[in-house]
C-alpha cells in the first residue's frame, strides 16, 4: 500500500498515470457545458485539474476545488494559471456566483449529497446550470461484492461494511435535486464498461487508487492476499480481449436553477 494516504485513499501520481480515463471520459461531458467566453465557472470536484484547464480553453473563467489536498497540489503545478482551492464539496461559499457548476466523477465520493446540492444551488446565479456526470446505480458492483466477499472471508466485515460512495439512480437524484428547486433538463443511466491501463494488475491497482478505505488496518501482506483473491475472482468476468476492465454505471444529469 505504499505511496497511497489512508486519510484520504488519494495517490495524485498512481491517479494520474494508471487512471487518467476518469478524466479522459469527462471530456464529452464540456460538450454538454458548451462553456462561453465571459462564463464563471465551478469545477466541483476537479482531481488534478486535467478537465478545469480544458474548460478555461474556452475563456471562460473556471475555479477547481477538491477536498483532497494531494489532488489540488498536482492541479497547481500543472495549471499555475488557473485558480484552485482545498474545499469539500458539501461545504463551500463563493461570494460571486456561477454561471455553470460542472462536476465529472466525483459526486459519488459525497456522501452527504443533499447538502452538496443546496451548496450547487446557493453559488449559482439566477437560472445558472449544473453539468455533472457520477457514478450511478450498480455502479462496480462485480468488483464492490468480490472485495466484500473477501473481506468478509478474512475476518474483517467492519471493513466490508463502511460507505464510500453513493451511486443513485436516475429518478433518486432527479427527485433530490428537483426538491431543491431545480429543473432537470436531461438525466441518463448508462453502462460504460471501462479498460484499465495496466494488463497485469488491472484490478488490483483499481481497487488500490479508489477503495483504499476498505483496506485501512489491515497489514501489507495481507492486503496483497486480498487483492490477488479478489482480481482471481473477478478474471471471468472482466478480463477480456487481454484487458482487464470496470463496470462502471454512470449517471448524466443537466439542470437550471
Amino acid at each position: 500500500m505504499e505511496n497511497i494516504n489512508t486519510a484520504t485513499g488519494w495517490d495524485a501520481e498512481l491517479y494520474n498515470d494508471k487512471h487518467s480515463f476518469v478524466f479522459k471520459y469527462g471530456e464529452d461531458l464540456i460538450d454538454l457545458l458548451l462553456p462561453k467566453e465571459g462564463e464563471r465557472i465551478l469545477d466541483l470536484g476537479c482531481g488534478t485539474g486535467y478537465l478545469t484547464n480544458a474548460i478555461a480553453t474556452s475563456g471562460a473563467t473556471v475555479i477547481g476545488i477538491d477536498n483532497s489536498l494531494e489532488m489540488i497540489t498536482k492541479a497547481k503545478i500543472a495549471y499555475p494559471q488557473l485558480e484552485f482551492k482545498v474545499l469539500p464539496g458539501e461545504e463551500f461559499h463563493f461570494d460571486e456566483h456561477f454561471d455553470a457548476i460542472f462536476s465529472n466523477a466525483a459526486l459519488h465520493w459525497m456522501l452527504e449529497k443533499e447538502k452538496v446540492i443546496d451548496c450547487m444551488y446557493r453559488n449559482l446565479k439566477r437560472t445558472g446550470r449544473i453539468v455533472l456526470e457520477m457514478g450511478g446505480k450498480n455502479n462496480i458492483e462485480n468488483i464492490i461484492t468480490a472485495l466484500k466477499e473477501s473481506l468478509i472471508k478474512h475476518g474483517f466485515a467492519e471493513n466490508a461494511s463502511i460507505a464510500v460512495w453513493y451511486f443513485p439512480s436516475e429518478a433518486e437524484y432527479t427527485a433530490l435535486l428537483e426538491k431543491r428547486g431545480f429543473k432537470v433538463t436531461y438525466a441518463a443511466h448508462f453502462s460504460r464498461e471501462t479498460t484499465l491501463n495496466d494488463t497485469r494488475n488491472g484490478i488490483k491497482d483499481w481497487v488500490k487508487m479508489f477503495g483504499s478505505q476498505f483496506l485501512n488496518g489491515i497489514n501489507n501482506e495481507l492486503v496483497d492476499i486480498i487483492l490477488n483473491e479478489v482480481q482471481n475472482t473477478l478474471r471471468p468476468i472482466l478480463f477480456k480481449d487481454n484487458n482487464w476492465h470496470a463496470d462502471y454505471k454512470r449517471l448524466r444529469i443537466i439542470a437550471i436553477k
